[in-house]
């Protein structure tokens, strides 16, 4: 039977290679020039540095195109509060990887409503559809592709 896997990740080398190359790009802007502005990464964040808050929200910026080119969706950062203290601003961004329960269900109810003859099923963080039909399989793609959900969503492991 034909399944596949809805899944929320993000590349963590590719993340790497955003940030080195914001962290270059930051190194050889006029606007930074002096700054003590730097990007993070860490497991599941991105730490933000900068003098001012003003050029953290210029960082975030140039940070959000690095991705965009990398094909990470941008919807997968949780960006927090900027904190300013003293001579320093900072700002963590987490990288939100896999499906929360409640968007799973979701996720789930969605397909169901839809009434398509798939079989969708709750799996730890990822929801696994399966159906008789490549077509019924790649209409559940379409609708989830379609439908405004406030998720990065990728289709892995497709079997037929």
């Amino acid at each position: 039977m034909p399944s596949f896997d809805v899944v929320s990740k993000v590349d963590e080398h590719e993340l790497a290679n955003a940030v080195d190359q914001a962290n270059r790009e930051i190194q050889n802007r006029f606007d930074f020039k002096g700054a003590d502005a730097s990007f993070k990464v860490d497991k599941d964040s991105v730490l933000l540095k900068a003098p001012s808050e003003f050029q953290v929200q210029q960082m975030d910026d140039i940070l959000r195109a690095k991705l965009v080119k990398r094909e990470i969706d941008t919807r997968s950062l949780d960006p927090q509060k900027i904190e300013v203290n003293g001579m320093e601003a900072r700002q963590l961004i987490n990288v939100i990887q896999g499906l929360t329960s409640e968007n799973a269900k979701k996720i789930v109810k969605l397909i169901k409503e839809k009434k398509l003859k798939v079989q969708a099923s709750i799996q730890e963080d990822q929801v696994r559809v399966t159906g008789k039909k490549r077509d019924d399989l790649q209409q559940v793609m379409a609708l989830l592709r379609d439908c405004e959900l406030e998720l990065a969503l990728q289709f892995d492991n497709f079997r037929d």
